[in-house]
């Protein structure tokens, strides 16, 4: 095991192409998916203003917001935004196959988060990357962690299948719940605060203030995570409201458990009859998400205005209602909890 530096491992790969563009496909940073290691959305045949080439193999690294977490192998050839960073393995240093797990990992990204610069839209450039340092194996036991990786990231990705499918049966059951109730405007059974990005200099890793949630990236399965704090809030969440993403991507949603600041990327929803119901505003977003989405504007980065989002039409379920579908929905969860558990056990 020797210590280095990711620039003696790896390289940026800086090919372009100004013509024949149109025989690639099209990878731009909404296609990569915060701490997915695989890409699953993409482009073709579509005009545009992209030059940069990867090829199969690659590791496409979202160097624009780092704390987004965004890395991907590339699948075949293509053509990615500017916004991207095309890392390239050299082959007699590392294995191809293990580069993108030392892309995606929570110290690469603080390291990229620390070196970025830009107040509004902050980046972090390859020749900073490049100075990240690690441990790496030979090239025998390498082959051995990249077989183990990617093993673990194939039984993610069952359970992920599974979560899908739970969250097909909550959205069936919603749909025959609801179908017939009457639709009322979000804004007349919820208070809604658009999020306002408050002063960089405020930003701090230090619990200095009141945690700081930007997006989508500080969200998990249900509860937002805190990973950063701010010490001159401009727009305040309570504890117990539900954080919606505005931007890109539009309509995912978590709880918050505590008083917190919220960036533009993020609004808070809180019913007007207690916090309670708040859970049944989570889980009606969730299987409306798609809808939500759809919702989104913006040729660059999709986002949902205040006008959409107070007039999305929700059904306007009486308390037995909600309390019998939040219970649905909780109970779906448990079961997702539980299988995440039995798979674990299983690979002890």
């Amino acid at each position: 095991m020797s210590e280095v530096f990711l620039g003696e491992v790896a390289k940026e790969r800086k090919e372009t192409s100004k013509e024949n563009k149109g025989r690639y496909p099209i990878v731009g940073l909404e296609h990569l998916i915060p701490e997915e290691i695989t890409l699953t959305a993409w482009e073709e045949n579509k005009e545009n203003s992209f030059t940069k080439i990867f090829r199969k193999g690659d590791v496409l690294f979202g160097r624009r917001r780092a704390y987004l977490k965004k890395a991907v192998v590339a699948p075949f050839d293509g053509i990615c935004s500017g916004d991207i960073t095309v890392i390239q393995a050299l082959p007699d240093k590392i294995l191809p196959e293990l580069l993108p797990f030392i892309i995606q990992n929570d110290a690469l990204f603080d390291f990229a988060i620390s070196k970025s610069a830009g107040s509004l839209s902050p980046r972090v450039k390859w020749e900073n990357l490049k100075n990240f340092r690690f441990e790496l194996p030979d090239l025998k036991e390498q082959s051995k962690l990249a077989s183990l990786l990617w093993s673990i990231d194939s039984t993610k990705k069952t359970y992920q299948n599974l979560i899908q499918k739970t969250d097909e049966l909550v959205k069936s059951q919603f749909i025959e719940m609801f179908m017939n109730t009457d639709r009322v405007r979000l804004d007349t059974m919820a208070f809604i605060l658009m999020g306002q990005s408050p002063t960089s200099d405020s930003y701090n890793f230090d619990a200095q203030g009141l945690p700081f949630y930007q997006g989508s990236a500080d969200f998990s399965e249900k509860y937002v995570k805190t990973r950063m704090y701010c010490s001159a809030p401009t727009r305040i969440a309570n504890s117990g409201d539900v954080l919606m993403s505005v931007r890109a991507p539009v309509g995912t949603v978590n709880l918050t458990d505590k008083e917190c600041c919220i960036g533009r990327g993020l609004a808070a929803i809180r019913s007007k009859k207690s916090q309670e119901y708040n859970e049944f505003l989570l889980y009606a977003f969730r299987v409306m998400e798609d809808k939500i989405a759809s919702m989104g504007q913006g040729s660059t980065v999709l986002s949902i205005n205040k006008d959409n989002l107070h007039g999305l039409l929700m059904p306007n379920a009486d308390k037995h209602q909600q309390e019998q579908f939040i219970a649905f929905a909780q109970q779906s969860d448990k079961s997702k909890y539980d299988y995440f558990s039995w798979m674990l056990g299983g690979a002890a």
